[in-house]
């Protein structure tokens, strides 16, 4: 009786184990069936973008400038003290930063500066268009949008409550000149996250009485005050929107893309990491296809760089129009190209409270003759360091008056070496192929230094040898055609005297 109650037993097991192999078999096959979708798919787009390529040279200037501006890149200052001193307001797309209200057809349109992905190329008339774009390390890039989601969200809170501020936001901004931070991405989501994060946890601490906050060394973990920096990069809104952000935004690939595909293509992605590489080569190929990559880290020498890789070449192309105007009109002579001062409520002047908006603070900047390419980008670097100067302490200041009402919360450089080691091994962890896509604009970067130099010294031999041909100068080229008339002089002197000699002998 034993034998077969343990042999029925034995039968039931099996039973059991068919049954959940049959069950299980189908979901099995589903993931299969679902990874391999998503690997084609992204596999067909990879292919596609790919083969889009920028053709004829890439270091040359076309019609349209396309600034993809990654945020907390420092491109701001390069589109308020470059690109707004370089081109005048007339020649600027409409709203750069609106993509709803973007008209690429508008005659003399020749600037576009946003934060919409390289999916916007399929609105701009690609064999006519240059691209541009600044990355950042990774880890100071993540920093960055925490402490800049956290600074425009603590403006709000000079409201009661969070249905106070959230109500007059929606009134204020149909009437608002400018593009508030609110219309723009990635702001327009993290914005309102951090604002209504914001009111819960000041809620929660009025709720609990007073209580008396004392300084704290670590500025990105205080709790009770604001959403701490290590929770901040786990939740799905930082998954959806920051972590990897620069490699997406230039495979076109964000929450924000034009291209209905792209948003297929994101979602396999986040669902499968592992087929990351795609859209990393692709980022990678747009890089090298790009008329100037800049680094937030090397400022200094990327602002010289971008004046004379792209400011040189649209000081000439303005010169160039000029030109033909002044045959048109016949009365103009000379060249300068017109510094406009900066609007109140530009496109690209971040705001977070719209009833709150004020001038950039950046001071009037005066019109830069051009001379030649050497004191062009020499002027063209002095104004971009006044201007510079202004914009930053304009930020610091706005900066220092939205933290205070989150006080004693304050980001400094010194408060980041604060933060473990273990969170920002995981920022790196989470943003491997922005670290990846860094290295490889490092290297664009050595490539463009190394290409200037070359330029410069090109320049410097043409300048000495004043264009003449054989490398000769002027002085040169006066001395060879004398010398025959010379020689010739004193061959016919020296003939006479001979002839003179023999006559008196």
């Amino acid at each position: 009786m034993g034998s077969r109650r343990m042999a029925s037993l034995r039968k039931f097991n099996m039973l059991i184990i068919l049954l959940a192999m049959v069950y299980m078999q189908p979901s099995v096959l589903s993931t299969e069936n679902d990874f391999m979708h998503c690997e084609r798919t992204i596999k067909n787009w990879s292919a596609s973008s790919l083969d889009d390529g920028v053709e004829g040279d890439k270091l040359t200037l076309r019609d349209l400038l396309f600034f993809l501006h990654v945020p907390r890149t420092g491109g701001r200052t390069y589109f308020h003290c470059f690109l707004r001193k370089l081109y005048t307001g007339d020649q600027e797309c409409p709203r750069s930063y609106d993509k709803l209200r973007f008209d690429p057809s508008k005659p003399n349109c020749k600037l576009m500066v946003t934060h919409d992905d390289y999916s916007m190329m399929s609105k701009l008339p690609k064999e006519r268009t240059s691209v541009v774009t600044i990355l950042r390390n990774p880890v100071d890039r993540v920093f960055s949008t925490y402490e800049f989601s956290v600074e425009v969200a603590a403006r709000f809170l000079v409201h009661p409550n969070l249905t106070s501020a959230t109500q007059m936001t929606r009134r204020l901004r149909p009437k608002a000149r400018g593009v508030s931070t609110l219309d723009i991405w990635p702001w327009k989501y993290l914005v309102p996250w951090m604002r209504e994060d914001l009111f819960a946890r000041r809620d929660a601490r009025r709720l609990g009485g007073v209580v008396e906050i004392k300084e704290i060394s670590d500025s990105y973990n205080m709790e009770d005050i604001v959403m701490p920096l290590h929770l901040f990069i786990n939740d799905p809104v930082a998954h959806e929107i920051i972590h990897n952000g620069a490699t997406f935004q230039v495979a076109g690939l964000t929450n924000n893309s034009c291209s209905e595909e792209s948003h297929k293509v994101r979602h396999c992605v986040r669902k499968y990491p592992e087929l990351g590489q795609y859209i990393l080569d692709v980022a990678k190929k747009r890089l090298d296809d790009m008329l100037y990559v800049g680094l937030t880290e090397d400022h200094k020498e990327s602002a010289t760089m971008f004046a004379n890789m792209v400011g040189v070449q649209v000081l000439s192309m303005l010169e160039a129009l000029s030109s033909r105007a002044e045959q048109v009109s016949n009365n103009r002579t000379e060249l300068t190209s017109s510094f406009p001062d900066s609007e109140p409520d530009s496109p690209n002047q971040v705001q977070g409270n719209i009833d709150d908006q004020k001038a950039s603070g950046i001071p009037s900047t005066r019109n830069v003759e051009v001379a030649n390419e050497n004191t062009t980008v020499v002027q063209l670097m002095e104004a971009y360091e006044v201007c510079i100067s202004s914009l930053r302490k304009s930020q610091a200041s706005r900066r220092t008056t939205s933290l205070k009402r989150i006080s004693p919360v304050n980001f400094l450089k010194e408060a980041r070496l604060q933060v473990p080691e273990t969170v920002l091994q995981q920022i790196l962890s989470l943003n491997s192929l922005d670290v990846e896509l860094y290295k490889h604009a490092q290297q664009i970067f050595a490539q463009q230094r190394e290409h200037l130099a070359q330029k410069l010294v090109k320049m410097e031999i043409e300048k000495n040898t004043g264009n003449s041909p054989f490398g000769l100068t002027p002085r040169k080229l006066l001395w060879l055609a004398t010398t025959p008339i010379f020689i010739v002089c004193i061959f016919l002197f020296v003939t006479s005297r001979r002839r003179t000699s023999k006559l008196k002998v």
